[in-house]
C-alpha cells in the first residue's frame, strides 16, 4: 500500500542584511540550521532574500533610483557561484530541501537582473532555478522576465515541490502548469510590501492567493515572506513620506495552508520568525476525489494548455561546415565592371 511523505515544513519570515550579500547568506545558513534542528525537512525563504528587494522603485523616481540599481546589481549573485555553494552546503548539512529567493545577475549582461528561486535538495544538489516570469508593476525597473524553461516541479523526499515568486501566484496558467506536473507542495515566496497602494492589504492578498492555490489544486502551500527592519528603513527612506510608507504595518505574512485551503499553522505577521507545520501528503487524496483539476475533474478534450519550455536564447550562431573554426570567411568574388 502506498504511503506518501509526512514531514515538518518551515516558512522563514526574516529580513535580509540589506544589500550585504555575504552577511545575508550567512544569516540564511544559520536559519537553515535552526529550522533543521527543530525538525524541518523543507525550509522555504522569502522572495529575493539575497540580498533584498528594490524598494526604491516605489519611493523614488527612476533617475534617483538608478544608483541603487547599480548597488543591487553589484550585490547580486551568479549561478553557479560561491553564495550558491554556501547555501547548498547548509542544505546538505541540515539534510533538508531549501527554497530561497535571490537576485541573479545575467551571466552575459552588465545591466540585467533576474528575480530567481533556487531549489536545493537535501543532499546539497541544485535541483533547479526559476526566474520570475513577469516582474510586477514597479519591479520592471529592476528585473527582466524569465522563460518557461523553469516552470518545473521537483521530486524530493518531501514530495513534488514547485514554487512561484510573489505576484506569479496570481497567474492562473503558471500555477496550473505546476499542478499539472503533479505538484503537491507549493512554495510561495513574497516580500513585505508596505509601499502598495493605501487600499491594498498585502496580508489579505497573500492569504487569498495561497488559500486559492491550495484549495484548487488540493495541495499544501508554504508561504514565506520577508520583513523590514528599522535599519532598512533608515537606509532607504529619503523623506518623511517614504519613511511613513516603509513603516506601514500588516505588510508581511508567512504560514502554511492545507489542501482544503485553510491554515495548518499559526501565521506570522510583520515580525521575524519561523513558522513550522506538520505536512501529511496523504491528506491530499480524499479532497482530490471531489476536485482533481489535473485529472478526472477536467475536460482535456475541451481545455488544453500549451506551455513553451524551450530556453530562449539571445543569439543563434550558424557556422559553415566547409571551413575550419576561427578562420575568416572567404572574400566575396569581384564583380565585373
Amino acid at each position: 500500500m502506498i504511503d506518501y511523505a509526512r514531514f515538518t515544513a518551515a516558512a522563514v519570515q526574516a529580513a535580509p542584511v540589506y544589500l550585504d550579500t555575504a552577511a545575508t547568506v550567512e544569516k540564511a545558513c544559520g536559519l537553515i540550521a535552526e529550522a533543521a534542528e527543530n525538525g524541518a525537512r523543507l525550509i522555504v525563504f522569502p522572495e529575493v532574500f539575497v540580498p533584498g528587494y528594490p524598494y526604491w522603485n516605489w519611493t523614488m523616481t527612476p533617475g534617483k533610483g538608478s544608483p541603487w540599481f547599480e548597488r543591487l546589481f553589484r550585490a547580486a549573485i551568479d549561478i553557479p557561484g560561491p553564495e550558491v555553494d554556501a547555501l547548498r552546503a547548509a542544505a546538505q548539512g541540515a539534510g533538508a530541501q531549501v527554497v530561497i529567493g535571490v537576485n541573479e545577475r545575467d551571466p552575459f549582461s552588465m545591466g540585467t537582473l533576474y528575480n530567481s528561486l533556487l531549489f536545493i535538495g537535501g543532499g546539497g544538489e541544485l535541483l533547479g532555478v526559476h526566474r520570475k516570469l513577469v516582474p510586477t508593476w514597479a519591479e520592471k525597473l529592476t528585473w527582466a522576465g524569465g522563460d518557461g524553461s523553469s516552470l518545473r516541479v521537483y521530486d524530493t523526499p518531501t514530495g513534488r515541490i514547485g514554487g512561484l515568486a510573489c505576484g506569479e501566484n496570481t497567474n492562473t496558467l503558471a500555477r496550473f502548469t505546476l499542478l499539472a506536473q503533479g505538484e503537491n507542495v507549493h512554495c510561495a515566496t513574497y516580500i513585505s510590501l508596505p509601499t502598495a497602494p493605501p487600499d491594498y492589504d498585502m496580508v489579505e492578498a497573500i492569504k487569498v492567493r495561497a488559500a486559492a492555490h491550495s484549495f484548487e489544486g488540493k495541495v499544501f502551500t508554504v508561504v514565506a515572506c520577508s520583513s523590514i527592519t528599522a535599519e532598512m528603513v533608515d537606509l532607504i527612506a529619503h523623506d518623511d513620506e517614504s519613511r511613513a510608507m516603509l513603516e506601514r504595518r500588516n505588510s508581511a505574512f508567512s504560514g502554511v495552508f492545507g489542501p482544503d485551503g485553510r491554515l495548518v499553522s499559526e501565521p506570522l505577521i510583520d515580525v521575524e520568525g519561523i513558522v513550522y507545520a506538520d505536512i501529511d501528503l496523504n491528506k491530499c487524496i480524499q479532497p482530490k476525489q471531489m476536485h482533481d483539476i489535473i485529472g478526472h475533474y477536467n475536460r482535456f478534450d475541451v481545455f488544453q494548455l500549451h506551455v513553451n519550455r524551450t530556453p530562449q536564447s539571445r543569439v543563434v550562431f550558424t557556422e559553415s561546415i566547409d571551413r575550419q573554426p576561427n578562420t575568416p570567411p572567404a572574400a566575396p568574388p569581384l564583380r565585373e565592371p
